[in-house]
């Protein structure tokens, strides 16, 4: 089986600084009935391609005093969702796209960071949705 075209599929997570990360999750809880978890907020899907399969955003308040978005400067911070994000980063390599560190890989999804035209970081996340279906069962059952 080929693997995907490398691309992007959709967005997979706003993510800003702010003065008080904790409040303002609170204020989203409150006013706007966000569903906050310890890392902000995560918004499930139903995958165009197949509704059968549940897809998640990520909406995150960071501290204002946060290096995770470095080296941009920028207050916020985009991620977008990835297919074949190894081949994805030989041809943004070759187009002489910057990138930076290394690819992490955690159970949710392999993780890189590239720099626009404009100096803003750009998270590429190649999810594996199904851990996020675990987790929300894990939760429904305590």
């Amino acid at each position: 089986m080929s693997k995907p075209e490398p691309k992007v599929t959709g967005i997979g997570g706003v993510f800003f600084k702010c003065e008080e990360p904790e409040k303002v999750k609170e204020w989203y809880a409150k006013h706007l009935g966000f569903p906050v978890n310890a890392y902000g907020a995560s918004f499930k899907f139903k995958k165009l391609e197949d509704p059968t399969k549940n897809g998640y955003l990520q909406w995150s308040p960071f501290s204002k005093g946060t290096d995770y978005f470095d080296p941009s400067d920028k207050p916020f911070m985009f991620n977008y969702r990835v297919q074949n994000l190894d081949q994805l980063l030989i041809n943004l390599k070759k187009a002489g796209v910057e990138i930076v560190g290394e690819v992490q890989k955690f159970e949710y999804g392999n993780f890189a960071h590239i720099i626009d035209l404009e100096g803003n970081k750009i998270e590429l996340w190649e999810p594996v949705d199904e851990v996020f279906d675990q987790w929300e069962e894990e939760q429904n059952n305590k």
